[in-house]
């Protein structure tokens, strides 16, 4: 029988730029055991989120062999991966390795996270790959490398389904203090403070948003206390945001005309 990873395919990408440290750990940490590719933009992109570059046309720089620029966002990048830019396509995308965590409501922002839900869409299993700052705003990266690897070894040794998207944050530290893995929900980040307001040396207005450090909620089961406790977080999530309990609620509403706005016939007064 074949060996799987003979078929894996990997794009790499990340929304620091394609010169950030935790990009070229993620390719070291990859390339020595399957084919990877890597598709990043040329600049920082952070919290550029699903954004897709429409006005203007996408400039691509092949700086190396399977190394390739882009001066466009996450996402652009992932879509010119999987459509035409290389002479096959990929069947694993990995992002990151992200400098800073992607915890909790941060996936909705990320453009680490929005790069991996691209290329779900698009066909391909997905893995986005964080890491949290040292207390001094460092990063120790080869811890983050090694868990990248086991990560995919155990995606593509359990079958790289299509809708497969992994949301992966890697406590601080370096090589062996993370305690182990656990797989978490997603918890909530509570924002203090959260626009600050100024004025610019010509007495105008200006607006930053910013403001306090978030606090989170979460129970036992959330990628936060998974985080805070020293555990490497796993977060499955889903394209389909359809609340199921939502629409049997909905379906309670006493709407008059399901197939207008106005009312029904004969309740006219």
């Amino acid at each position: 029988m074949a060996d799987p990873s003979d078929q894996v395919y990997i794009l790499l990408t990340n929304d620091d730029g394609i010169h950030a440290p935790g990009l070229r750990v993620l390719e070291e940490a990859l390339a020595d055991r399957w084919d990877t590719v890597v598709i990043a933009p040329d600049r920082e992109q952070s919290a550029s989120s699903h954004s897709l570059t429409l006005h203007h046309p996408l400039r691509v720089q092949e700086l190396d062999e399977e190394r390739y620029s882009v001066d466009g966002t996450p996402t652009d990048c992932v879509m010119l991966g999987m459509h035409g830019l290389l002479p096959r396509k990929p069947n694993l995308i990995v992002s990151g390795i992200n400098h800073g965590s992607n915890l909790g409501d941060d996936v909705i922002y990320s453009g680490t996270v929005a790069a991996a839900v691209e290329g779900c869409l698009l066909g391909g299993a997905s893995i986005a790959i964080s890491l949290l700052p040292e207390e001094d705003n460092g990063f120790d990266l080869r811890q983050a490398g090694e868990v990248a690897c086991a990560v995919v070894a155990e995606a593509i040794g359990s079958g790289l389904k299509k809708d497969f998207l992994l949301n992966v944050n890697i406590p601080p530290g370096p090589p062996g203090s993370a305690k182990g893995y656990r797989v978490c929900r997603l918890g909530r980040r509570t924002y203090r403070e959260g626009i600050m307001r100024d004025i610019d040396p010509r007495g105008k207005p200006y607006y930053w948003i910013g403001g306090q450090d978030p606090a989170w909620v979460g129970g036992d089961d959330s990628d936060f206390r998974a985080i805070e406790e020293g555990y490497v977080s796993l977060t499955p999530l889903r394209l389909d945001w359809t609340d199921g309990p939502g629409m049997e609620r909905l379906r309670d509403w006493e709407l008059i005309d399901i197939n207008g706005c106005g009312p029904a016939e004969g309740d006219a007064e």
